[in-house]
């Protein structure tokens, strides 16, 4: 049986690269994207270390809001691997100011990279999975996709966006072979905030304490791993409080309401 074809964006850091890591050494074939093709022929040359066999990894740099680009990008995959089993949606940026400082810019930017890059870029793979009748799409969307929170106004509308796409995609393509996961971090060590866009589109530079003392990486791609291998339709990893906000917007929205405003 061939091996499963991967295909994760965002894969030269962060969560994308721990999970590409773990997926090399499940033995799947790899198409690694993002924007600085350096950093992915590093993940790369650590996804062969971890095991990977020579010629199983792609590197496809990608911009996800060139639209215009992605046709050809599935293209190559096919023509490299023949398959796409599994996409994985993981590109993103996001945001640390409050709305009232924020340039309009930074917003249209955050849903060009959040929401209608990850639409682009499954619309453009859909068609090949709904003409095998399998497949698995899956985006990184936050517990800022279902919880609101200060200095975030912009990524919390573009990760709710998300939600409600992939969950309304799921309900159009699961009755056709096509799986649809979201996956919905908490606090995770990672760069997300030192790289999220401050007010006037800058890099924020600084890391959270909140993500400072979020959960490791490694141990969060190896949540989502199991929970793709399962076909879960909804994915959260983390162990912070951030967790907790979940329920309790589930069970009680208006505690949270005033949780997050204090």
């Amino acid at each position: 049986m061939p091996a499963q074809t991967v295909w994760i964006t965002g894969a030269s850091s962060g969560i994308g690269e721990a999970l590409a890591l773990r997926y090399a050494k499940h033995g799947a074939r790899l198409v690694l994207s993002a924007r600085r093709k350096s950093e992915l022929e590093r993940v790369a040359s650590r996804c062969l270390e971890a095991g990977l066999e020579e010629g199983h990894v792609l590197v496809l740099p990608l911009d996800v809001t060139d639209w215009a680009s992605l046709p050809g990008a599935v293209q190559a995959v096919l023509e490299a691997f023949g398959t796409i089993d599994l996409l994985v949606n993981n590109a993103g940026v996001s945001q640390r100011s409050l709305c009232k400082d924020t340039d309009m810019a930074v917003y249209q930017k955050l849903m060009d990279v959040d929401v209608m890059g990850q639409i682009a870029l499954t619309k453009a793979v859909l068609p090949h999975m709904l003409e095998r009748g399998a497949g698995h799409l899956a985006v990184t969307s936050s517990v800022a996709g279902k919880v609101g929170a200060p200095m975030r106004t912009g990524y919390c509308a573009a990760k709710h966006a998300v939600m409600g796409f992939f969950d309304a995609l799921r309900a159009e393509v699961e009755g056709e072979g096509v799986q649809v996961s979201t996956i919905t971090p908490g606090f995770i060590r990672t760069d997300i905030s030192r790289n999220a866009l401050s007010g006037d589109g800058s890099a924020f530079g600084e890391e959270d304490a909140d993500i400072a003392g979020g959960m490791d990486v490694n141990e969060c791609a190896e949540v989502i791993f199991k929970g793709l291998q399962a076909k879960k339709r909804e994915i959260p990893v983390g162990k912070g409080k951030e967790m907790a906000a979940l329920w309790v917007k589930r069970l009680s929205p208006e505690l949270l309401f005033r949780l997050a405003r204090a």
